[in-house]
């Protein structure tokens, strides 16, 4: 599996950390590296050597973080808390995403060098075991977003949406879920699109690595042109090269600041003191987990 996903995995973790219980958060946290190196492994099915290798760059990688990135997301975490109390725009939400996405490149960097040596190591057996779970993965996305009825895929959207904010600001009201509903079903959010891109991207990644690690024939690159290959691959991940999914995909994004903005604007001060509180105990565990006072 590549390092794209493993970072991936590291920020989705840190994430869902932060909607358990405040008290499960360093227990989350702490246990990334284990879950991500079971995770690549589901994938990739690892040999020996590259367990020991990869079970040692993401400890590197995890340390880093705590030190490193763990100070910068409690900083924001005072931040969103600070700004709680008050309306916000759709605007700031888009922001606050934009900070998201610099923490994951910071990390993209970090991860590099593992990356590069992961990626030369795959064996075509291994590429093609990859190429499985990503076919077993994208029946499943089907089954649950595509081969749905527009009804069905808003119902799902609805209940992952609602459960998310009532972590937050407690149980929602029937005008708050109102604005919810309403906001979904306007989304332009295509399923089918996106499950299209999802496929370029699993193609475009398999092929990336089968140039690295020398399984499509051609000599294995150097490490520095290789580095330069998943750094392309990233770049087209976030970057997709088809434009007609590039504008969907950035209306999407506006669409939900703006939905997340309504939402937050809809709420009462009793909700939002409730969110600042909240915010502020992942603030202390994030400044504890980085070691900083």
């Amino acid at each position: 599996m590549s390092w794209p996903a493993i970072i991936r995995l590291l920020l989705v973790g840190l994430a869902a950390a932060l909607l358990t219980a405040c008290s499960a958060v360093k227990l989350a946290y702490n246990n990334l590296p284990d879950l991500g190196y079971w995770w690549v492994d589901g994938y990739a099915d690892l040999g020996d050597a590259q367990s020991v290798r990869l079970r040692s760059d993401l400890a590197r990688l995890h340390e880093w973080h705590r030190v490193n990135e763990m100070p910068r997301i409690a900083d924001l975490l005072q931040q969103i808390g600070r700004d709680t109390p008050a309306d916000t725009t759709a605007g700031d939400v888009c922001r606050f995403f934009d900070q998201l996405r610099e923490r994951f490149d910071a990390v993209s960097r970090q991860a590099e060098p593992g990356a590069v040596m992961l990626a030369a190591s795959l064996t075509p057996a291994q590429l093609a075991h990859i190429e499985g779970k990503f076919d077993k993965g994208n029946a499943e996305w089907r089954r649950k977003w595509v081969a749905v009825d527009r009804a069905q895929r808003l119902e799902r959207r609805f209940a992952s949406t609602l459960e998310r904010a009532e972590q937050f600001y407690g149980t929602l009201d029937a005008r708050q879920r109102a604005v919810l509903q309403a906001g979904l079903a306007r989304s332009s959010w295509d399923p089918q699109r996106s499950f299209t891109e999802r496929q370029r991207r699993q193609q475009d990644l398999l092929q990336t690595l089968r140039t690295v690690s020398g399984a499509g024939g051609a000599a294995r690159p150097a490490p520095q042109q290789a580095a330069g290959l998943l750094r392309a691959y990233l770049e087209r991940t976030a970057r997709s090269p088809d434009p007609a999914y590039r504008t969907h995909a950035q209306t999407t994004i506006e669409e939900n600041c703006q939905l997340y903005a309504q939402l937050h604007n809809s709420t009462t001060a009793a909700q939002r003191a409730r969110a600042v509180e909240r915010v502020a105990a992942y603030e202390r565990d994030a400044r504890e987990l980085s070691g900083a006072p």
